[in-house]
């Protein structure tokens, strides 16, 4: 199944949403390409959505609940990726959160 929070998290003067899968990182990469949603989107577990996306996010099939709920569900699955777990020489875009 697919999640994702509602557009809250300022970032570039745009608003955006996190959409995370409890299945697999298959599921969420081929739901993002489905989206239209570019790979550079992809952070650690989860792509950032901006909020001009979230209708049609919600309308393919994804869940919407809040942020919190979107960590349990990851941690659940056993696919969140934290902070201290990336990779060193990854780049990493400053984060609101």
């Amino acid at each position: 199944m697919l999640y994702l929070d509602r557009p809250a998290w300022p970032w570039r003067g745009r608003l955006w949403s996190h959409l995370i899968s409890d299945v697999s990182y298959a599921e969420l990469h081929a739901f993002a390409e489905a989206l239209g949603a570019p790979r550079r989107g992809f952070d650690r577990d989860h792509y950032d959505i901006p909020a001009d996306r979230f209708a049609a996010a919600v309308w393919l099939g994804a869940q919407e609940v809040p942020s919190r709920e979107l960590v349990r569900l990851l941690r659940a699955a056993g696919l969140r990726r934290p902070k201290h777990l990336v990779s060193p020489g990854r780049p990493h875009r400053p984060s609101t959160r």
